[in-house]
């Protein structure tokens, strides 16, 4: 692997000058006022990017895993129904340490591909007369797959159901890089880390809570210590932490918001979009087709790549990383061996872009796969040039 070589995995993600710069800074006394001028902004920002107006943000020393623990020993106990829909990897880990955490898992069982069924959710809602089901758990982006799911959808089969239950959210590899709207959606806990679409290293557990959620951690009797978002919020009051923060990290996240709504966060969404496009028009060029069933839910953070049948996909993530010094992501659990993954996320750029596609198209022409070198990157190249990126459209 070569540090020479951005990277083209789902995260953690390339990280800006500037990012590496503001986490790189002098140890300071973390329980002193200066602190507070790091973490108040900070949360400030993430509210700004998870468009809200009023969700309480707690930010822990963990990673995504972490925020969805967060988000469940919080405001659930022992016992307590969920449902959960699950269609790649990191919905059944969610739903995996829900169990482990004794609660009652309701799973909808649904194709590695396919966006979260909304109509689904609806009628065991509409059916649930008790209102035994406390929570929904929906994973914006599943990064296993690449499929997005329609989170406002969702929202809507809730109200429809006329049911109470909170509405939980994995945005880990979506907010800060695709639009997420969690006033609009009703969203009751938002989980994501630092990693991805904040441009950061790995360490942050960034949670927003809605006012239902944290009535919720009023009753919510499961197991907490670590993650008690009552003892963190006495620390903010006191511009600490109950333990010792990353402050690095957290002087670098505040940077990374407002990096993010500098650029303005349509513009970081457009840009997104604009250099996934590119990268299905590459898949298309080669004859091969994404995890993603139906453009309609396209990840424009991550593409999974299906690879022929009897051909094993893991072998080009490798032969990546051994011959040309680059790093693709592999696939994970049901879809392991039968994709690969180009990450097209964070601090990236349509020219960055081009350079993992012929990277790609190099591996698969070295392992035998019938691909013409050139062609996904003149199908990339070609869109990238009939489309206008914000910079042109802002110099025009």
């Amino acid at each position: 692997m070569s540090f020479q070589n951005p990277v083209f995995i789902p995260g953690p993600t390339n990280i800006p000058e500037s990012l590496r710069k503001a986490c790189d800074m002098p140890t300071i006394d973390h329980r002193s006022p200066l602190f507070g001028q790091i973490l108040h902004p900070a949360r400030q920002g993430v509210s700004k990017v998870l468009k809200s107006e009023q969700a309480e943000i707690f930010i822990f020393p963990s990673t995504g895993t972490g925020g969805w623990e967060t988000a469940l020993t919080n405001t659930l106990s022992p016992g307590d129904k969920v449902l959960a829909a699950r269609n790649g990897m990191f919905s059944h880990r969610w739903i995996d340490m829900c169990q482990r955490h004794g609660l009652d898992v309701e799973i909808i069982e649904t194709p590695w591909g396919d966006g979260l069924p909304a109509n689904r959710y609806r009628e065991i809602l509409g059916a649930d007369r008790d209102h035994r089901i406390k929570a929904v758990l929906a994973t914006h982006n599943e990064t296993a797959t690449g499929v997005k799911s329609d989170i406002g959808a969702l929202r809507h089969a809730l109200d429809q159901a006329g049911h109470p239950a909170m509405l939980f959210v994995d945005g880990v590899s979506s907010i800060g890089s695709m639009d997420f709207r969690f006033d609009e959606w009703g969203v009751d806990i938002a989980v994501t880390g630092s990693q991805k679409g904040f441009m950061l290293p790995a360490g942050l557990a960034i949670v927003g809570f809605s006012a239902k959620a944290m009535a919720a951690t009023q009753t919510g009797t499961l197991p907490r210590t670590f993650f008690d978002i009552h003892d963190m919020a006495k620390g903010y009051a006191n511009n600490a932490y109950p333990y010792t923060p990353a402050v690095g990290l957290l002087n670098g996240l505040n940077e990374a918001c407002t990096m993010l709504l500098n650029e303005g966060l349509g513009n970081v969404f457009q840009r997104h979009h604009r250099i996934a496009e590119g990268v299905r028009a590459a898949v298309h060029a080669w004859g091969l087709e994404l995890c993603a069933t139906d453009p309609s839910v396209y990840s424009d953070t991550v593409s999974a790549i299906r690879t022929p049948a009897g051909f094993n996909a893991t072998d080009i993530v490798t032969h990546a990383a051994e011959k040309y010094g680059v790093a693709f992501g592999v696939g994970l659990g049901e879809v392991a061996g039968k994709v690969f993954r180009i990450g097209h996320l964070g601090s990236l750029t349509d020219v960055m872009a081009l350079s993992g596609i012929a990277t790609a198209e190099m591996c698969m022409a070295d392992l035998g796969l019938d691909i013409r070198l050139g062609a996904g990157v003149a199908a990339a190249q070609e869109y990238y040039r009939a489309t206008p990126s914000i910079a042109q459209r802002n110099a025009a």
